[in-house]
């Protein structure tokens, strides 16, 4: 297992008052969602501890808890009105003909800016990320607005390394690193175990391919 990165933690706190009061409501709305998601795909009360444990943390790694909660139900609200995250796949990335979607994990992508909350897609001819929302950067004097994407064909993967922090055994993370030695690390997972075992079986499948 490897080390997760020094800065991949985001600096955000579910503590103090101000946070507690303006979070309080927000949080009822978000575990009364995840409560209602659980139930309706049959969870074991130890999958339902998982999943409450990882959408605390999933929370905590944004730089605001509260923007965190309320990024992560209108996510929500636009599949459903998107028609669900096949379509929206379909939509934000170029596929090869017979692609098919496989899994999809809420997550954040840690970069040197912090960590940027999206969706990682897992399908069956590559590994995409993309954010939630377009983000800024400059172009001269301009500043123009797009989304974060992150696009590796399953062929350039070479390596899927799962870690979790000595200091707080919540923070796991999963690297990604392509063939070319570029590094991705992802973090804050919904559904952690479910995303390592799916990449880590994908990386493998490739393998006997190529062998």
């Amino acid at each position: 297992m490897s080390e997760a990165p020094p800065s991949a933690a985001g600096d955000g706190d579910a503590g103090g008052a101000s946070v507690a009061t303006g979070a309080k409501s927000t949080m009822e709305t978000v575990k009364n969602v995840f409560s209602m998601w659980g139930k309706k795909v049959g969870k074991t009360a130890k999958k339902a501890e998982d999943l409450s444990r990882n959408t605390w943390q999933h929370l905590k790694t944004g730089p605001s808890f509260v923007d965190a909660a309320m990024g992560r139900l209108a996510q929500g609200t636009k599949v459903i009105a998107e028609g669900g995250y096949k379509k929206i796949f379909q939509q934000t990335f170029d596929l090869f003909p017979e692609e098919q979607l496989k899994e999809t994990y809420a997550c954040y992508l840690s970069t040197s800016a912090g960590p940027i909350m999206g969706v990682l897609y897992l399908s069956s001819a590559k590994l995409a990320f993309c954010s939630d929302n377009p983000l800024p950067h400059k172009n001269g004097d301009q500043t123009e607005w797009s989304y974060y994407k992150v696009i590796i064909p399953l062929h350039q993967l070479r390596a899927v390394n799962h870690s979790i922090s000595r200091t707080n055994s919540a923070e796991k993370y999963i690297q990604i690193v392509s063939v070319d030695n570029h590094e991705f690390w992802f973090m804050g997972f919904l559904r952690y175990e479910s995303a390592v075992a799916h990449v880590q079986e994908a990386l493998q499948k490739n393998y006997k391919t190529q062998s």
